[in-house]
């Protein structure tokens, strides 16, 4: 389970780094801007300069997993990402959503191997 764990843990990181500078540096193509609420979605994002928050958010979860250092935080910190990555997929714009279940497979598995570290927020009673 460890080498899972490392795998994934190294996968996720590299997914999200790359993701990240290319919010900075677009040197991969994303194709043409989808049309209707997501594309008016991805525009406000870009617009309000949202996406660099964002970027830099993917950068740093990243670069933690990848550096093995404090993952735990790296994980609360792409987790939201995630599932606002999830939600844009699920309710705006389906196409992509493969790389969406594949990141989200990913960070179940390092937060599985990191599980003893998040045992204190789900505790019923302080």
């Amino acid at each position: 389970m460890k080498i899972v764990v490392l795998i994934a843990r190294l996968l996720l990181g590299l997914i999200f780094v790359v993701f990240g500078l290319n919010g900075f540096l677009n040197f991969l193509s994303m194709g043409p801007m989808p049309t209707g609420l997501a594309g008016q979605f991805i525009g406000a994002l870009f617009l309000s300069h949202y996406y660099w928050v964002v970027a830099v958010l993917q950068i740093a979860g990243g670069l933690l997993l990848l550096a093995n250092r404090f993952v735990p935080l790296a994980l609360v910190l792409l987790g939201p990402v995630i599932v606002n990555i999830i939600c844009y997929h699920v309710f705006l714009n389906h196409s992509g959503a493969g790389l969406a279940a594949v990141v989200t497979i990913l960070w179940l598995t390092v937060f599985y191997g990191k599980r003893q570290y998040f045992s204190g927020i789900f505790a019923q009673r302080t």
